[in-house]
């Protein structure tokens, strides 16, 4: 049976961001940078880096700049590169990340949610961190899904997930996706009778038509499931929080909010801005028009 935690304490508000990917030189001195938020929350929705000591760095700094941190893993996260061959692979990487950022007091998909309230506001809200993966559900229908990287390679796109994140020990990522999400939606039907509003935090989008990129169009196929195309009318949600585009905005379907949050490559942000200004602030008020 899950539980989950209650904190009434004076927050101002809650920011998100991801994709730091911190193996670029001109982002990880960016973070580095970054002033403090003390009495703010922040959600790192995935893709910090391809390292343990990616994802220790920027928990070390972050930590010390805000009060509380929830994270979810990206697919640069569960890498397991060759030039670290004895790195985990798979879930028992996963596992190690969770560990890690357990060590540092931050909130992950495992851990019980969590109430988020600010001082000034009735409000209270419902933070749910998720670990979903994708299963190439995002293709076109005439596409089954054994065929579905060869369609997209046919454009010359294939995602590095297909070398270097293991599924392991499931069979295959979908697979993995398929226990995921069996895993996240049996807690969200839980949590739902509480009716207390959700903000579900995911690295992948929740639906495909936020997977619209339009230079590359097959990578949709490394972008979700459509197994939780309807979480968002079929549980009590106010914001989707999500990265991995490297397209922020501020988007709404059926009366919810979904918000990118990513930073991403140093080619997609202006480094003089630094990232406080990347920071998209998502309770108590609406994210931002879209930074560029």
């Amino acid at each position: 049976m899950c539980t989950y935690a209650v904190y009434f304490i004076p927050i101002m508000k809650l920011y998100a961001i991801s994709d730091l990917h911190l193996a670029n030189k001109v982002n990880f001195q960016a973070l580095e940078e970054l002033p403090p938020y003390p009495d703010d929350w922040l959600i790192l929705a995935g893709d910090l880096g391809e390292l343990e000591e990616h994802l220790k760095f920027a928990l070390l700094i972050l930590i010390s700049r805000f009060k509380q941190i929830i994270w979810v893993p990206g697919n640069h996260d569960l890498w397991s590169l060759p030039s670290h061959p004895h790195h985990l692979v798979g879930e028992a990487r996963y596992r190690r990340l969770v560990s890690i950022c357990r060590d540092f007091g931050v909130i992950t998909p495992e851990d019980p949610y969590v109430i988020w309230a600010a001082e000034e506001q009735d409000q209270e809200y419902l933070l749910v961190p998720m670990f979903l993966l994708y299963d190439y559900s995002f293709r076109p229908q005439h596409v089954p899904e054994e065929k579905a990287v060869e369609w997209a390679a046919e454009s010359g796109v294939v995602c590095t997930d297909e070398e270097l994140l293991f599924p392991d020990p499931y069979i295959s990522r979908p697979a993995w996706c398929a226990e995921r999400c069996r895993y996240t939606e049996e807690r969200l039907q839980r949590e739902s009778r509480r009716n207390i509003p959700m903000v579900l935090i995911n690295h992948f989008p929740l639906r495909q038509d936020m997977a619209n990129l339009r230079r590359f169009p097959r990578f949709s196929l490394w972008c979700g499931t459509h197994r939780t195309e309807d979480w968002h009318t079929r549980f009590p949600v106010s914001v989707v929080v999500y990265g991995h585009m490297h397209m922020r905005g501020t988007h709404y379907r059926d009366g919810v909010r979904f918000e990118e949050v990513s930073l991403g490559y140093p080619r997609d942000w202006t480094h003089k801005r630094g990232i406080s200004y990347y920071l998209r602030e998502i309770l108590p008020a609406p994210g931002k028009t879209e930074p560029q």
